[in-house]
Protein backbone atom coordinates (compact mmCIF):
# COMPACT_ATOMS: atom_id res chain seq x y z
CA UNK A 1 0.00 0.00 0.00
CA UNK A 2 1.26 3.46 -0.85
CA UNK A 3 -0.04 6.97 -1.09
CA UNK A 4 0.28 6.75 -4.85
CA UNK A 5 -2.05 3.79 -4.90
CA UNK A 6 -5.23 5.77 -4.33
CA UNK A 7 -4.82 9.15 -5.96
CA UNK A 8 -8.48 8.77 -6.30
CA UNK A 9 -8.76 6.30 -5.26
CA UNK A 10 17.98 -20.62 2.89
CA UNK A 11 14.82 -22.04 4.36
CA UNK A 12 14.32 -23.44 7.84
CA UNK A 13 11.62 -26.02 8.60
CA UNK A 14 10.54 -26.17 11.62
CA UNK A 15 12.52 -27.68 14.38
CA UNK A 16 12.38 -24.36 16.18
CA UNK A 17 11.03 -24.97 19.69
CA UNK A 18 7.97 -23.00 20.68
CA UNK A 19 8.65 -20.88 23.74
CA UNK A 20 6.33 -21.84 26.56
CA UNK A 21 6.77 -18.67 28.57
CA UNK A 22 5.12 -16.21 26.18
CA UNK A 23 1.95 -18.26 25.97
CA UNK A 24 1.06 -17.16 29.50
CA UNK A 25 2.60 -13.70 29.33
CA UNK A 26 0.58 -11.59 26.91
CA UNK A 27 0.74 -7.86 27.51
CA UNK A 28 -2.44 -8.20 29.57
CA UNK A 29 -3.66 -11.55 30.90
CA UNK A 30 -7.37 -12.21 30.87
CA UNK A 31 -7.49 -15.87 31.86
CA UNK A 32 -5.25 -18.51 33.33
CA UNK A 33 -3.23 -20.52 30.86
CA UNK A 34 -3.57 -24.05 32.23
CA UNK A 35 -1.18 -25.76 29.84
CA UNK A 36 1.67 -23.51 28.68
CA UNK A 37 3.08 -26.33 26.54
CA UNK A 38 -0.02 -26.28 24.34
CA UNK A 39 -0.30 -23.26 21.97
CA UNK A 40 -3.99 -24.06 21.51
CA UNK A 41 -4.57 -23.12 25.16
CA UNK A 42 -4.10 -19.36 25.39
CA UNK A 43 -5.63 -16.38 27.22
CA UNK A 44 -8.49 -14.60 25.51
CA UNK A 45 -8.89 -10.84 25.46
CA UNK A 46 -12.55 -9.89 26.05
CA UNK A 47 -11.98 -6.66 24.10
CA UNK A 48 -11.50 -8.70 20.92
CA UNK A 49 -14.48 -9.95 18.93
CA UNK A 50 -14.56 -12.09 15.82
CA UNK A 51 -16.38 -9.42 13.81
CA UNK A 52 -13.98 -8.88 10.88
CA UNK A 53 -14.37 -10.74 7.60
CA UNK A 54 -10.59 -10.75 7.24
CA UNK A 55 -7.44 -8.92 8.29
CA UNK A 56 -4.30 -8.07 6.33
CA UNK A 57 -1.27 -9.55 8.08
CA UNK A 58 2.48 -9.26 7.69
CA UNK A 59 4.62 -10.95 10.37
CA UNK A 60 6.97 -8.40 11.91
CA UNK A 61 10.52 -8.99 10.74
CA UNK A 62 9.57 -10.70 7.50
CA UNK A 63 11.51 -8.41 5.17
CA UNK A 64 14.72 -9.43 3.44
CA UNK A 65 17.56 -9.53 4.23
CA UNK A 66 16.96 -9.62 7.99
CA UNK A 67 14.17 -12.22 8.23
CA UNK A 68 13.54 -11.78 11.95
CA UNK A 69 10.20 -13.59 12.20
CA UNK A 70 9.99 -16.57 14.53
CA UNK A 71 7.43 -19.30 15.01
CA UNK A 72 6.92 -18.16 18.60
CA UNK A 73 6.01 -14.64 17.48
CA UNK A 74 3.75 -15.83 14.67
CA UNK A 75 1.93 -18.19 17.05
CA UNK A 76 1.19 -15.22 19.29
CA UNK A 77 -0.05 -13.27 16.27
CA UNK A 78 -2.37 -16.08 15.19
CA UNK A 79 -3.72 -16.41 18.72
CA UNK A 80 -4.64 -12.71 18.68
CA UNK A 81 -5.89 -12.67 15.09
CA UNK A 82 -8.12 -15.69 15.70
CA UNK A 83 -10.06 -13.61 18.22
CA UNK A 84 -10.87 -11.06 15.49
CA UNK A 85 -11.37 -13.06 12.29
CA UNK A 86 -11.26 -16.43 10.58
CA UNK A 87 -9.44 -15.19 7.47
CA UNK A 88 -6.12 -13.45 6.88
CA UNK A 89 -4.11 -12.54 3.81
CA UNK A 90 -0.36 -12.43 3.37
CA UNK A 91 1.45 -10.21 0.88
CA UNK A 92 4.59 -12.20 0.15
CA UNK A 93 6.41 -15.41 0.98
CA UNK A 94 9.94 -14.28 1.82
CA UNK A 95 11.44 -15.19 5.19
CA UNK A 96 9.36 -18.37 5.51
CA UNK A 97 6.10 -16.46 6.00
CA UNK A 98 3.93 -19.14 4.43
CA UNK A 99 5.41 -21.97 6.47
CA UNK A 100 5.45 -19.98 9.70
CA UNK A 101 1.79 -19.03 9.39
CA UNK A 102 0.60 -22.52 8.46
CA UNK A 103 2.66 -24.04 11.26
CA UNK A 104 1.20 -21.53 13.73
CA UNK A 105 -2.38 -22.20 12.64
CA UNK A 106 -1.88 -25.92 13.09
CA UNK A 107 -0.15 -25.47 16.46
CA UNK A 108 -2.91 -23.24 17.83
CA UNK A 109 -5.72 -25.32 16.27
CA UNK A 110 -7.73 -22.17 15.59
CA UNK A 111 -10.30 -21.75 12.85
CA UNK A 112 -8.23 -19.74 10.38
CA UNK A 113 -7.85 -19.66 6.62
CA UNK A 114 -5.06 -17.81 4.84
CA UNK A 115 -4.50 -16.41 1.37
CA UNK A 116 -0.81 -16.96 0.70
CA UNK A 117 0.98 -14.27 -1.30
CA UNK A 118 3.74 -13.93 -3.87
CA UNK A 119 5.01 -10.34 -4.09
CA UNK A 120 7.07 -10.09 -7.31
CA UNK A 121 9.22 -7.07 -8.12
CA UNK A 122 8.80 -5.10 -11.33
CA UNK A 123 12.51 -4.83 -12.10
CA UNK A 124 14.29 -8.13 -11.35
CA UNK A 125 13.31 -10.39 -14.28
CA UNK A 126 11.23 -12.65 -12.06
CA UNK A 127 13.82 -13.37 -9.37
CA UNK A 128 11.51 -12.44 -6.49
CA UNK A 129 8.63 -14.36 -8.04
CA UNK A 130 10.68 -17.54 -8.42
CA UNK A 131 12.10 -17.30 -4.91
CA UNK A 132 8.67 -16.91 -3.33
CA UNK A 133 7.15 -19.58 -5.56
CA UNK A 134 9.61 -22.02 -4.02
CA UNK A 135 8.70 -20.88 -0.51
CA UNK A 136 4.99 -21.38 -1.18
CA UNK A 137 5.55 -24.77 -2.76
CA UNK A 138 7.59 -26.01 0.19
CA UNK A 139 5.04 -24.70 2.69
CA UNK A 140 2.23 -26.55 0.94
CA UNK A 141 4.27 -29.73 0.69
CA UNK A 142 5.08 -29.52 4.39
CA UNK A 143 1.79 -28.37 5.91
CA UNK A 144 -0.82 -29.16 3.27
CA UNK A 145 -3.59 -26.89 2.03
CA UNK A 146 -6.36 -27.45 4.56
CA UNK A 147 -5.97 -23.90 5.91
CA UNK A 148 -5.16 -22.25 2.57
CA UNK A 149 -7.86 -20.24 0.81
CA UNK A 150 -5.88 -19.22 -2.28
CA UNK A 151 -2.62 -17.83 -3.59
CA UNK A 152 -2.36 -14.17 -4.60
CA UNK A 153 0.26 -13.37 -7.24
CA UNK A 154 1.24 -9.71 -7.36
CA UNK A 155 0.55 -6.79 -5.05
CA UNK A 156 0.20 -3.40 -6.75
CA UNK A 157 2.39 -4.74 -9.55
CA UNK A 158 0.52 -2.87 -12.28
CA UNK A 159 0.50 0.33 -10.23
CA UNK A 160 4.24 0.14 -9.58
CA UNK A 161 5.11 -0.73 -13.17
CA UNK A 162 3.10 1.99 -14.87
CA UNK A 163 4.14 4.57 -12.27
CA UNK A 164 7.80 3.86 -13.02
CA UNK A 165 6.95 4.27 -16.70
CA UNK A 166 5.34 7.65 -16.04
CA UNK A 167 1.88 6.44 -17.07
CA UNK A 168 -1.49 6.20 -15.32
CA UNK A 169 -3.65 3.90 -17.47
CA UNK A 170 -3.48 0.24 -16.35
CA UNK A 171 -4.61 -0.79 -19.83
CA UNK A 172 -2.15 1.47 -21.65
CA UNK A 173 1.15 0.38 -23.14
CA UNK A 174 2.97 0.07 -19.81
CA UNK A 175 0.01 -1.71 -18.26
CA UNK A 176 0.02 -4.23 -21.10
CA UNK A 177 3.76 -4.79 -20.64
CA UNK A 178 3.19 -5.41 -16.94
CA UNK A 179 0.33 -7.79 -17.68
CA UNK A 180 2.58 -9.72 -20.07
CA UNK A 181 4.89 -10.35 -17.13
CA UNK A 182 2.24 -11.03 -14.52
CA UNK A 183 -0.09 -13.38 -16.40
CA UNK A 184 2.57 -16.08 -17.04
CA UNK A 185 3.38 -16.05 -13.32
CA UNK A 186 -0.31 -16.52 -12.52
CA UNK A 187 -0.47 -19.43 -14.96
CA UNK A 188 2.76 -20.89 -13.61
CA UNK A 189 1.39 -20.74 -10.06
CA UNK A 190 -1.70 -22.66 -11.16
CA UNK A 191 0.50 -25.32 -12.74
CA UNK A 192 2.67 -25.58 -9.63
CA UNK A 193 -0.37 -25.98 -7.39
CA UNK A 194 -1.87 -28.64 -9.64
CA UNK A 195 1.38 -30.60 -9.59
CA UNK A 196 1.25 -30.88 -5.80
CA UNK A 197 -1.97 -32.95 -5.81
CA UNK A 198 -3.29 -31.07 -2.79
CA UNK A 199 -6.71 -32.67 -2.84
CA UNK A 200 -8.43 -29.43 -3.77
CA UNK A 201 -8.07 -26.72 -6.37
CA UNK A 202 -6.75 -23.52 -4.86
CA UNK A 203 -7.88 -20.30 -6.56
CA UNK A 204 -5.17 -17.97 -7.84
CA UNK A 205 -5.69 -14.23 -7.70
CA UNK A 206 -4.09 -10.81 -7.97
CA UNK A 207 -4.09 -7.71 -5.76
CA UNK A 208 -3.70 -4.12 -6.90
CA UNK A 209 -4.76 -0.60 -6.12
CA UNK A 210 -8.44 -0.07 -6.75
CA UNK A 211 -8.06 1.99 -9.93
CA UNK A 212 -5.14 0.05 -11.39
CA UNK A 213 -6.45 -3.37 -12.38
CA UNK A 214 -5.46 -4.44 -15.86
CA UNK A 215 -8.38 -6.09 -17.65
CA UNK A 216 -6.31 -8.94 -19.08
CA UNK A 217 -4.95 -9.72 -15.63
CA UNK A 218 -8.45 -9.82 -14.15
CA UNK A 219 -9.50 -12.15 -16.95
CA UNK A 220 -6.65 -14.49 -15.99
CA UNK A 221 -7.45 -14.86 -12.26
CA UNK A 222 -10.04 -16.51 -10.06
CA UNK A 223 -10.26 -13.52 -7.74
CA UNK A 224 -9.08 -9.94 -7.43
CA UNK A 225 -8.14 -8.06 -4.28
CA UNK A 226 -8.53 -4.29 -4.41
CA UNK A 227 -6.80 -1.76 -2.16
CA UNK A 228 -9.42 0.88 -1.36
CA UNK A 229 -8.23 3.62 0.99
CA UNK A 230 -10.47 6.57 1.82
CA UNK A 231 -7.54 8.29 3.54
CA UNK A 232 -5.53 8.49 0.32
CA UNK A 233 -8.65 9.51 -1.59
CA UNK A 234 -8.88 12.54 0.74
CA UNK A 235 -12.25 11.51 2.13
CA UNK A 236 -13.43 12.83 5.46
CA UNK A 237 -13.89 10.27 8.20
CA UNK A 238 -17.65 10.86 8.11
CA UNK A 239 -17.75 9.89 4.42
CA UNK A 240 -15.01 7.25 4.49
CA UNK A 241 -17.05 4.07 4.92
CA UNK A 242 -19.72 5.00 2.39
CA UNK A 243 -17.10 6.08 -0.13
CA UNK A 244 -15.20 2.81 0.31
CA UNK A 245 -18.29 0.72 -0.31
CA UNK A 246 -19.37 2.77 -3.32
CA UNK A 247 -15.92 2.91 -4.91
CA UNK A 248 -15.37 -0.83 -4.55
CA UNK A 249 -18.78 -1.74 -5.91
CA UNK A 250 -18.75 0.54 -8.94
CA UNK A 251 -15.05 0.41 -9.84
CA UNK A 252 -14.20 -3.20 -9.03
CA UNK A 253 -17.12 -5.54 -8.32
CA UNK A 254 -19.46 -4.30 -11.05
CA UNK A 255 -16.69 -4.29 -13.65
CA UNK A 256 -15.47 -7.77 -12.74
CA UNK A 257 -19.01 -9.07 -13.17
CA UNK A 258 -18.88 -8.07 -16.86
CA UNK A 259 -15.83 -10.26 -17.56
CA UNK A 260 -16.22 -13.78 -18.97
CA UNK A 261 -14.58 -15.39 -15.93
CA UNK A 262 -16.46 -13.19 -13.41
CA UNK A 263 -13.63 -13.15 -10.84
CA UNK A 264 -14.65 -12.85 -7.21
CA UNK A 265 -13.63 -9.43 -5.90
CA UNK A 266 -12.47 -8.59 -2.40
CA UNK A 267 -11.29 -5.42 -0.71
CA UNK A 268 -7.64 -6.26 -0.05
CA UNK A 269 -6.96 -3.26 2.18
CA UNK A 270 -9.08 -0.67 3.85
CA UNK A 271 -8.76 1.08 7.18
CA UNK A 272 -7.70 4.33 8.78
CA UNK A 273 -4.29 5.43 10.14
CA UNK A 274 -3.87 6.37 13.78
CA UNK A 275 -0.70 8.46 13.67
CA UNK A 276 1.88 10.00 11.36
CA UNK A 277 5.62 10.50 11.50
CA UNK A 278 7.38 13.76 10.70
CA UNK A 279 9.45 12.04 8.03
CA UNK A 280 7.70 12.68 4.71
CA UNK A 281 4.82 14.21 6.64
CA UNK A 282 2.27 15.86 4.38
CA UNK A 283 -0.22 18.09 6.21
CA UNK A 284 -2.56 17.80 3.23
CA UNK A 285 -2.60 14.00 3.30
CA UNK A 286 -6.05 13.70 4.79
CA UNK A 287 -9.17 15.77 5.30
CA UNK A 288 -9.58 14.16 8.73
CA UNK A 289 -6.94 13.37 11.32
CA UNK A 290 -4.97 10.17 11.53
CA UNK A 291 -6.07 9.14 15.01
CA UNK A 292 -7.41 6.29 17.09
CA UNK A 293 -10.82 8.00 17.52
CA UNK A 294 -11.15 8.27 13.74
CA UNK A 295 -10.17 4.63 13.28
CA UNK A 296 -12.96 3.86 15.75
CA UNK A 297 -15.41 5.81 13.60
CA UNK A 298 -14.33 3.91 10.49
CA UNK A 299 -14.68 0.57 12.26
CA UNK A 300 -18.13 1.55 13.53
CA UNK A 301 -19.37 2.69 10.12
CA UNK A 302 -17.72 0.10 7.87
CA UNK A 303 -17.32 -3.34 9.47
CA UNK A 304 -20.87 -4.43 10.30
CA UNK A 305 -22.32 -2.80 7.19
CA UNK A 306 -19.81 -4.59 4.96
CA UNK A 307 -20.59 -7.87 6.70
CA UNK A 308 -24.30 -7.31 6.17
CA UNK A 309 -23.73 -6.51 2.49
CA UNK A 310 -21.68 -9.68 1.97
CA UNK A 311 -18.53 -7.76 1.06
CA UNK A 312 -15.32 -9.72 1.46
CA UNK A 313 -12.67 -7.42 2.89
CA UNK A 314 -9.33 -7.56 4.68
CA UNK A 315 -9.04 -4.82 7.25
CA UNK A 316 -5.70 -3.02 7.13
CA UNK A 317 -4.05 -4.08 9.30
CA UNK A 318 -3.13 -6.33 12.23
CA UNK A 319 -0.41 -4.19 13.85
CA UNK A 320 1.71 -1.12 13.21
CA UNK A 321 4.87 -1.70 11.15
CA UNK A 322 7.77 0.50 12.33
CA UNK A 323 9.92 -0.25 9.28
CA UNK A 324 7.35 1.52 7.09
CA UNK A 325 7.47 4.60 9.29
CA UNK A 326 11.24 4.85 8.90
CA UNK A 327 11.33 3.86 5.22
CA UNK A 328 8.31 5.72 3.83
CA UNK A 329 7.26 8.09 6.60
CA UNK A 330 3.91 9.80 6.89
CA UNK A 331 1.08 7.53 7.99
CA UNK A 332 2.53 4.37 6.42
CA UNK A 333 3.59 2.74 9.69
CA UNK A 334 0.43 3.36 11.71
CA UNK A 335 -2.52 1.38 10.39
CA UNK A 336 -2.67 -1.40 12.97
CA UNK A 337 -5.45 -2.45 15.30
CA UNK A 338 -2.51 -3.21 17.59
CA UNK A 339 0.65 -1.19 18.04
CA UNK A 340 4.00 -2.71 17.07
CA UNK A 341 4.32 -4.27 20.54
CA UNK A 342 0.98 -6.04 20.04
CA UNK A 343 -0.87 -3.85 22.51
CA UNK A 344 -4.48 -3.47 21.41
CA UNK A 345 -5.26 0.17 20.71
CA UNK A 346 -8.01 1.98 22.60
CA UNK A 347 -10.75 0.63 20.36
CA UNK A 348 -14.14 -1.00 20.77
CA UNK A 349 -14.93 -3.79 18.33
CA UNK A 350 -18.60 -3.93 17.36
CA UNK A 351 -20.53 -7.16 17.66
CA UNK A 352 -21.76 -8.36 14.29
CA UNK A 353 -21.88 -11.62 12.38
CA UNK A 354 -19.89 -12.30 9.23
Amino acid sequence: MSATAMQEPVRTYYQEPVSTSFLCSFKVLFSTCTNPNDPSNFPKNPALKQSFYGIAYTPLGSQLPDCGSSLTEVIEDIQLLSQLTTSIRLYGADCNQSSLVLAAIQATQVNMGVYLGNYPAVDDNGTAYERQRGEIQTALQTYGASNVLGVTVGNEFILDYITEAGQTDPNGSAGQQAAAMLIPWIQDTRSMLASLNLGKTLPVGNADAGSYFNTQVLEAVDYGMSNVHPWFANQSITDAAAWTASFFQTTNADFAATLPNNPKMYIAETGWPTNTSQFNYNPNDGVSLASVPNLQIFIDTFVCQANQNGTGYFFFEYCDEPWKATTYGGVEGYWGLFDSNKNFKNLTIPTCSI
